[in-house]
């Protein structure tokens, strides 16, 4: 396959055990349907359960036409940007790759952990809500859903004792009562 960008061929790079292709010249990468998010969530385990998935959730994203060509079908490409992270990535409609300028997955990790730091307690109790429901039919399948809804259980038990800090000192010395006995 060739760079959308810059024409060179495209070198196997691991980003963590996911296979990706990269430009050695410009440092895109081109990301399989899938691809994408199974690379995030190595990326950074807290991360697994927000969704970067541009083709379920199309209402968060705004798409333009781009003049890439994809690498995979040689189909036209667009420029999706997702939601309120700023980050711009090229898209193939047809085949679902997804192409990332060097230095975009970076973006994109760093602006899901802002908005992951970003969710108050009312924010994670929808969100939990959410992975409940997808914990019987979503994307993942139902042990990958277990996993995203466990999580956001844990990040909200974080948020509660962060934003009440009179209830996280109770509960630590109801901790020191319990551990003297």
């Amino acid at each position: 396959m060739l760079c959308p960008r810059c024409k060179d061929v495209l070198r196997l790079r691991l980003v963590g055990t996911v296979e990706i292709d990269q430009c050695l010249q410009c440092n895109g990468m081109w990301f399989e349907r899938d691809e994408l998010r199974q690379a995030k969530d190595e990326a950074d385990g807290l991360l697994d359960w927000l969704d970067f998935d541009i083709w379920q959730r199309e209402d968060r994203f705004r798409v333009s036409p781009t003049a890439l060509i994809c690498p995979r079908c040689q189909g036209p490409m667009v420029a999706v940007e997702y939601g309120e992270t700023g980050v711009e990535v090229d898209c193939c409609p047809r085949c679902q790759g997804v192409w990332l300028d060097g230095g975009e997955f970076e973006e994109i990790v760093e602006a899901l952990r802002l908005e992951l730091g970003g969710k108050d307690v009312a924010g994670y109790v929808r969100a939990s809500l959410e992975e409940a429901r997808e914990v019987l039919g979503g994307p993942e399948g139902m042990a990958g859903e277990w996993r995203d809804f466990t999580t956001v259980i844990r990040l909200l038990q974080y948020r509660i004792l962060e934003e009440n800090p009179a209830l996280r000192a109770l509960l630590e010395a109801v901790q020191r009562s319990s551990a003297t006995l």
